[in-house]
């Protein structure tokens, strides 16, 4: 249950108005390219290995975002029934401030990723630019993140964390590469879908609500029990 929302929320954090508007200027800034002609002017080679290093790059970081969350659960394992709570209660917050129920001005500081910066030059520089994104998110996915870092750091084991993070990444990243093959023959797709970006932040934040509630509640645990029966998905 755990990672099937830690996946989804990574996939609606890709498209929340912070980063989905912004997905020609990523990928023109990773292949040095420009928009033309309504596309990207890069060839789909050299699209999917940025992309990929890209990816790579902030899945490091989220990973070891999810292992340090983790650790620290680990060492407080004798209180996990109070941070289950807490977790449950922040995560709730955040979804509620997401979905515009609640306007907390903290929650709404922003800081962006500078796409005006020199141009990437290699598969390697795409690595580190993935890295500085992960570093730097703007609040819309810091929301998102610190509610699947709180998730992971209730968890039972390191590996679990770590792997609620991956499978957040590759929420991020899986449309990311997809999206980024598409803007080379049109980017009429990202005025399509841009329509739906304000539904989908409010879905977003409606799912952190239920995540939240179902972890402070106990149920989330509960549910992860029923299904790890069923499925290899025991986190």
């Amino acid at each position: 249950m755990s990672a099937i929302f830690a996946f989804v929320a990574g996939a609606l954090s890709f498209f929340s108005p912070c980063i989905f508007p912004l997905i020609p200027a990523y990928v023109a800034h990773l292949t040095g390219t420009k928009v033309a002609e309504n596309k990207i002017q890069a060839g789909k080679r050299e699209i999917v290995l940025r992309s990929l290093a890209f990816i790579g790059g902030f899945s490091v970081i989220f990973v070891l975002m999810g292992a340090t969350a983790s650790a620290i659960g680990q060492m407080l394992i004798q209180y996990r029934g109070l941070m289950e709570k807490l977790a449950g209660l922040f995560i709730i917050v955040f979804g509620l401030q997401m979905a515009g129920v609640l306007s907390f001005r903290l929650l709404m500081k922003e800081k962006r990723w500078d796409t005006s910066a020199n141009k990437t030059r290699g598969w390697l520089s795409s690595v580190f630019v993935g890295m500085a994104f992960a570093a730097g998110w703007t609040p819309c996915v810091g929301l998102t993140l610190s509610s699947i870092l709180l998730l992971a750091s209730s968890m039972e084991t390191l590996y679990s964390g770590m792997t609620l993070l991956l499978l957040y990444s590759l929420g991020l990243g899986v449309p990311f590469l997809f999206i980024s093959l598409v803007m080379t023959k049109s980017l009429q797709i990202i005025k399509n879908v841009n329509r739906w970006i304000p539904v989908l932040a409010k879905v977003n934040g409606w799912l952190l609500v239920v995540l939240g509630g179902l972890l402070y509640t106990g149920q989330m645990t509960k549910i992860s029990a029923l299904l790890s029966s069923y499925s290899i998905f025991s986190f």
